[in-house]
């Protein structure tokens, strides 16, 4: 009688069909969904610079260079050409306003302001001999009348006396006639004379204003001319301090030359350049610090030169209240904080070298276990020399990577040795 078989369900084979795909399974499950996929990069803690996120004061400037030069300045150029004869000041003199610094020589022009002046000394002396002569002929004509008024005075009475005569038959009609004649002929040269006389008035007046113009002006020409000659001896334009005032004698200049300067002692200011890119945020009246000699100096913006030369445009700063500090000197150089903000509560990150690579978009944050870094993307607002201001990404106490990271590559976890 034959005996029934039963299949064993579960044979070897089986089972290690079932182990490999149980095991493939879990690989594939810890490569996709527990592996950490991340690239890393294994760096020496110790050689890494480190911040902390904090809350802190911030305030957002940026440091210039400002040059120190006086607050006023009055230029020396030359008026006239010449050579340097005389000189009766030196560069870091003080002066007042009116002394001679240096004398120049010009022959040709000092013998074309004799020539001139000797050539309106002429026009003169004529012109004030026509307006003499004006004057006689104006008495002369007036003694023209004065005969004139005396012969008709006698012609009058010499008529008169005739007519009586004439009446009595005791002289001839001729006689009477010819005294008629005399007496009517006189009149009418007075009559003539004092027309004349009229006309001469105003024709005298109209030549004595051309005159006493022609004249007024010749003697203004003789001030300018001898005033042209003053030029010859520079003089200081105001009182102040002589500088940049390089001369020697025998040294030829020419017109317009820059010969020197003065210095007015009301204060200094500061000329500064400022990057192109703040053009938009910078303006008249804008606070700045100096640190000098362990203490602070307040400053503000007073002109603006909105010309753009290599990148940078210039700016004035003045001292507030012309505290200037002691010791300062002209042309030296000293660093100035240009602010853009009030002080205010922000969360601050140290600056570093960090921002080369990443622009500022990301950063490598540590983990609370302090024992590997990872990437995060942040938003930073507003800097300084000294710290970012973080807007997004970042909160107060944790710890950040901020030196550069240019030799992380593409990493994206650092694991620390």
């Amino acid at each position: 009688m034959d005996r029934i078989i039963k299949k064993k369900r579960w044979t070897i084979k089986k089972i290690v069909t079932i182990i490999t795909i149980a095991a493939f399974s879990f690989l594939l499950i810890y490569l996709i969904f527990i592996r950490d996929n991340t690239s890393r990069l294994y760096v020496d803690r110790n050689q890494l610079t480190i911040s902390t996120v904090i809350v802190d004061k911030f305030q957002e400037f940026i440091p210039i260079d400002g040059i120190v030069f006086p607050k006023t300045t009055f230029y020396i150029d030359a008026i006239q050409g010449g050579v340097v004869e005389a000189i009766y000041e030196e560069d870091g003199d003080l002066v007042k306003k009116g002394d001679t610094l240096i004398k120049l020589l010009n022959t040709a022009m000092e013998l074309n302001y004799m020539e001139q002046e000797t050539r309106m000394l002429a026009e003169i002396n004529n012109l004030q001999n026509t307006k003499l002569s004006l004057e006689q002929n104006k008495f002369l004509r007036q003694k023209e009348i004065v005969q004139l008024q005396y012969s008709i005075d006698l012609a009058e009475r010499d008529f008169e006396r005739k007519v009586t005569l004439h009446k009595q038959k005791v002289i001839a009609d001729k006689d009477f006639e010819d005294a008629e004649r005399e007496f009517k002929f006189t009149r009418k040269q007075l009559e003539i004379s004092l027309e004349l006389q009229k006309l001469d008035s105003i024709s005298r007046q109209a030549q004595k204003r051309d005159i006493e113009t022609s004249l007024g002006r010749m003697l203004e020409n003789m001030k300018l001319l001898r005033k042209n000659m003053e030029n010859a001896y520079v003089k200081s334009p105001a009182n102040g301090k002589l500088s940049s005032f390089n001369l020697e004698i025998g040294e030829t200049k020419s017109i317009g030359e820059h010969l020197g300067q003065v210095d007015l002692l009301d204060g200094y200011r500061l000329e500064a350049r400022i990057d192109e890119r703040y053009v938009s945020r910078v303006f008249s009246g804008q606070e700045a610090r100096l640190n000098y000699a362990g203490e602070t100096y307040e400053l503000y913006i007073d002109k603006i030169y909105t010309d753009v030369t290599n990148g940078s445009f210039k700016v004035d700063l003045f001292f507030v209240d012309n505290r200037i500090p002691s010791g300062i000197k002209r042309g030296q150089t000293v660093q100035v904080r240009l602010t853009f903000s009030g002080e205010t509560d922000a969360l601050i990150i140290k600056r570093g070298g960090f921002f080369q690579e990443t622009g500022g978009s990301w950063i490598f944050v540590l983990d609370p276990s302090d024992d590997f870094a990872y990437k995060r993307p942040i938003k930073i607002n507003r800097q300084n020399t000294g710290y970012y201001e973080i807007s997004e990404g970042l909160k107060e106490g944790e710890k950040v990577i901020v030196s550069t990271y240019d030799s992380f590559g593409n990493k994206d976890k650092l694991i620390f040795k």
